[in-house]
Parts: structure tokens; sequence; C-alpha cells
């Protein structure tokens, strides 16, 4: 395995911003030349970025024959676009360096949990702007993101927003920037298929943010697969003993999820 941090430099990153890769060796021995990539943004508030939502899902991802990397991304007091930039550098580097390490770069995928849920929806909604092509010295398209998965994801700044993750996004520009965080209204037609998954119980972060933005995608045609499971409640990870730090994240049926958005990757 191709295992290396690399240090993310964009306005405002912090000095612990990186991306960590998980890219599995080449072998005579498998006839396999290009694997797909799933970038990892793992949730937090934008306070922090959790280990159970990081190394785990890159390494599971793996077990299935993909590649991944992990981005810790920068988090308060950095504000946005910050983290938004790192992801999309993240992007921009398995299509150009990450060829020679068997990467496919029509297969380039975000997976985003709680606030790095709202992190992945927000670059899905945004990388055809014209400031993250700037940013990034190159041609929009190849920052397209190839689908996404958003699981327990922050998604509103409206009434049922978990208000924490856009406070600590925006800092003091939080009044007069929230509604422009509020990612249900930004879906388009350049927003990559998508696959959602949110449990019914959630009490952190209310289910309503993944039924409003499948409403969202579904006006806009966007192809989506949504499920919500009507136990657990939130940051379950992969609802197994690897991420779990509680009985009550020991939820097979929930841990479904992964099966699930795995196959829909492969549809794509």
């Amino acid at each position: 395995m191709i295992h290396e941090k690399i240090e993310l430099h964009v306005p405002g990153s912090a000095d612990y911003a990186a991306m960590y890769t998980y890219f599995l060796d080449l072998s005579k021995k498998v006839p396999i030349e290009k694997r797909p990539t799933v970038i990892v943004c793992p949730g937090g508030a934008y306070a922090f970025t959790s280990d159970r939502e990081a190394e785990p899902i890159a390494m599971r991802f793996n077990a299935i024959g993909m590649n991944a990397v992990v981005v810790r991304y920068s988090v308060a007091p950095a504000r946005f676009p910050t983290a938004l930039l790192e992801v999309a550098t993240a992007v921009k580097y398995v299509r150009e360096e990450g060829v020679k390490y068997g990467c496919d770069p029509e297969k380039v995928f975000t997976i985003g949990f709680s606030a790095g849920g709202h992190l992945a929806a927000s670059y899905g909604n945004f990388w055809s702007r014209p400031f993250v092509a700037e940013a990034m010295n190159c041609p929009s398209e190849l920052l397209r993101p190839s689908g996404q998965i958003l699981s327990y994801p922050v998604i509103t700044s409206g009434p049922f927003a978990h208000h924490d993750s856009i406070k600590n996004l925006l800092g003091e520009q939080y009044e007069l920037e929230k509604a422009n965080q509020s990612l249900e209204n930004f879906v388009t037609k350049d927003t990559p298929p998508t696959f959602v998954w949110h449990t019914q119980p959630d009490d952190c972060v209310p289910v309503e943010n993944a039924l409003m933005l499948v409403s969202a995608l579904q006006k806009n045609g966007i192809k989506t697969e949504f499920h919500m499971f009507p136990e657990g409640g939130h940051g379950l990870s992969l609802c197994n003993e690897v991420t779990s730090n509680s009985d009550a994240q020991l939820l097979p049926h929930v841990g479904k999820w992964f099966d699930l958005a795995a196959e829909f990757l492969q549809s794509l």
C-alpha cells in the first residue's frame, strides 16, 4: 500500500491540514490496472475531524478493492472556503498524480459524515464555481466529483440546522453568510450522483437535513439513492466493533449502508 501524508496548503489552511493516501499496490498477480478512489471527509462539527470516520472508512473501501484518501481538513478557526479548497486539492491530486498509483481518473468519489457530509455536499454543489477552479489553477472539469456518499449529513442552516457546525464554519460571518450554507438551496445539474443515509431518531442532526437535500436532488433530476433507518442515533460510522464506542452503536442492520453505498458507486 502507498500510505503517505501530504500536507495541504490553501489560503487559511491550518498547520495540521493534510491528506493521507491509502492506495492499494498494483500487482502482476491481480489483473487490475486502475481503481476507483474515495475521498473521505470525517465529521466533527467543523471543530475536529473524527478518527472513527477516517482511517476505518478508508480501510473498509480498501477491503473491496478501492483506493482512498482521508482529508484531515482545517477546522475552526479556519473558515469557509478553506476546507472546501482542501477537498478540491485532494480531487485534483488523485486525477493528476494518482494515476501512477492506479487511481481511475473517471471514478473519483467523495464521502462525508455529519459536518464532513456538509463539506462533501458543499463540494458537490460548488465544485464548478469559478472561485474553486481559480484557486486550484486548473479547469473545473478536473475537479468534478464522480459521485458522493453523504452519511447523516449536516445540510441546512435553517430551522433543522446543526447550528454549531455552521457557526464553526463561518465564525463572525455566521449571520451574514449562513443562508449560503443551506445546501438544499444550491443543488444544480452539476451536483453529482448522490447516495444519502440517515437515521430517523438522530437527535443531533435531524433527518430533515437529508430529506430536504433529497427533495432538491429529485427536483434537479440527480441520480439519488436514499435510506432512512428506523433505529440508531448520530455518528454511527460503520455501526460495528471497529468504530463503535458504545453498544448502542452496534447496529448490523444500519451497517448495511456501506454495502448499499458501494453498490451505488459501482453503478456509476
